[in-house]
Parts: structure tokens; sequence; C-alpha cells
């Protein structure tokens, strides 16, 4: 059993014109030439042909007034091998209303890009949705780290969890790119062995040493740490084949494969 716990899609009216824009506005360090099409279909069929069972779809509202509107469509796809997560921007002024309506239409989570969507982890404004997804017991993924979009200004980095965690103790965070992408070190330093945060491993088959991620892994302990690709923009048989090279026992593999996806996401 595979879960792949970080995957992306958009409507098919937009997927060309979305996977194009996201080339045009990253620095010159983009991603490499994406694996599907960019629509839910294209994830579907790339997960089938890397053996991989379920994608966790994660949709990202770049503007206020998208959220509704990639909310109906994330639910609209929250079927057969794809299980879909909403998504809120900061600056909405109804944002305790839209996670009340993600939890109704039955999406698993909610996840945020604090680059795309300019806003710092800590802001004030941030509190409100960690808040009303404590109370309704939404798991939320972060972006962490690097990301060709924001090159110099990082807007969520492992430093700034510790806190988050503290404020609001039943919050279940999944901190993408293993706790943030080129700071590895960092995620060693302040949240590895954190009981409330999950890593997922998205897009770092190439970009860590196989030794430094069994060391994060052994920390942090391998119930807290999620199989994931960042497909489109790689290769989900890539990360499947890093996790299994690792000096791991079967069951370690078997929890970051599917067993902890599936406690969180409860199926």
């Amino acid at each position: 059993m595979f879960i792949d716990f970080h995957t992306h899609a958009f409507a098919d009216e937009i997927a060309e014109r979305a996977m194009a824009r996201l080339y045009e506005t990253a620095s010159d360090d983009s991603p490499e030439k994406p694996c599907t099409d960019g629509t839910a279909g294209g994830l579907r069929e790339k997960l089938k042909a890397c053996g991989i069972n379920y994608g966790v779809m994660l949709p990202i509202a770049t503007k206020p007034t998208q959220q509704k509107t990639i909310n109906n469509w994330a639910a609209s796809e929250n079927k057969g091998n794809l299980i879909a997560f909403g998504t809120v921007h900061p600056d909405a002024p109804d944002i305790a209303e839209e996670l009340g309506r993600i939890k109704e239409l039955g999406l698993k989570g909610i996840k945020l890009h604090p680059d795309y969507q300019e806003t710092f982890l800590f802001e004030n404004k941030m509190q409100v949705i960690y808040k009303r997804c404590e109370e309704l017991n939404l798991p939320v993924i972060l972006h962490m780290g690097y990301d060709p979009i924001s090159v110099i200004i990082r807007h969520a980095m492992p430093s700034h969890l510790p806190e988050i965690t503290v404020k609001y103790p039943k919050l279940k965070i999944i901190a993408a790119h293993l706790g943030g992408m080129y700071a590895f070190e960092e995620v060693l330093h302040y949240i590895a062995s954190s009981k409330q945060i999950w890593l997922d491993t998205a897009y770092i088959a190439g970009n860590i040493k196989p030794e430094l991620l069994t060391t994060i892994i052994k920390k942090h302990g391998a119930d807290r740490v999620l199989f994931a690709s960042d497909c489109p923009w790689h290769e989900p048989a890539a990360e499947k084949e890093l996790i299994q090279t690792l000096n791991l026992t079967e069951n370690e593999k078997d929890m970051i494969f599917y067993k902890n996806a599936a406690e969180i996401l409860e199926i």
C-alpha cells in the first residue's frame, strides 16, 4: 500500500494556463518538467502508473476570492484514488466560516503555502486559521523552507513551528518538504522529535543525502513521517525509490508509505 500525501492538480479548464503561470513567476531555479498535464485526471493516471494507491491532492488559494471555488472543485474530485484537502487564504474575511464549510464538504484538511500567500507563519492573521483548524480537527499542511517563487524571503521556516505547537497543542501540523526545503539541519534542531508535527517527503529525492534523511527520520520517529512526492513537480517513483533504499525496518517503511497517512486521514 502507498499513499502519496502531497500532490497537486488544477481544474481542467485552467490546468494548462496555471501550469504555465507557475513557471513564469518562479525564479530561474524553477521546477523540472512536470510529470502530468496538471489535471486531476492526469494525476490519477500518474499515481496508477507508479503503483500508488491514493494521492492526497492539495489545492492552494493564491487570492482570497479563490477559496470557495477551489474548495468546491476539490470536493468534486474527492473520490476514487484522490483524497482532497481544501484551502483558505489568510487575507480572506470569512476564513472561519470557510473552514467550517471545508469540514462539511468532507475535505480532509487544508493546505497553506505562505510564499504564494505572502504571509509568515507567525503573523496574527494566521492565528485564526490555526485556532479554527484545531477546533475542527482539520490537519494543516504547510509548505516549509525554500520555494523558487520566493528565493530570498522564507515565509515558513522550522524555527516558526515550536511556538505554534505550544499555542495550539491539539493542532495537527504536516510540515512539507521534510519540515523545510534546504533547511534540513534546522529541522533537526527545531522540530525533529515533536509529536505534534508530521514531516512529508515531497521533492526531497535528489535534494538531501540519504544519510541525513535517515538521521532526521530516526530522531523524529518513523511514525511521524509521510511519503509524498509533490507531483506533478516531482516524480512519485523517485521519492518511493529513495525511501525504499533507506536503512529502515520494513515496519518503519510501511508507516511512512501508508500507515501514518491512513491514521491522519481516518481511512
